[in-house]
């Protein structure tokens, strides 16, 4: 899985990290039950501070992406059914985004093709 960290985006590095991870699990790059790599030899490899890596990895865990197993590291964790608490989690994330979108003039229709082409670029690849 390939990493791109843009310092100068007004996203944090951590939200970066994060989110490009997530990505890579839907994208299948990194599949349930795969390990992360240790904090201290990530953050060497994309050249950040070990505070942000570590940050990021909480936050993966707060979300239930990932496991931390002492002595064994960051672990992704595994989703096999349907979870009411995520799906009303992720709902109420999404609401910014979507009441933005309405404010902006984007219509129903727009924003429906919008999330339709973001899931179609994540199964393409």
């Amino acid at each position: 899985m390939m990493i791109c960290i843009e310092p100068e985006s007004e996203v944090p590095i951590y939200t970066q990290l994060t989110n490009q991870i997530i990505q890579g699990i839907v994208r299948r790059e990194i599949l349930p039950g795969d390990s992360l790599p240790s904090v201290r030899s990530f953050a060497a490899d994309l050249g950040v501070n070990m505070h942000t890596v570590n940050k990021s990895y909480h936050e993966l865990e707060k979300k239930g992406v990932i496991r931390i197993v002492p002595k064994s590291g960051a672990v992704i964790a595994t989703h096999d059914k349907f979870d009411e608490a995520i799906y009303q989690r992720i709902m109420e994330d999404i609401k910014p985004q979507i009441a933005e979108a309405l404010v902006f003039g984007i219509d129903e229709e727009k924003i429906q093709m919008m999330v339709k082409t973001i899931i179609e670029d994540f199964k393409n690849k």
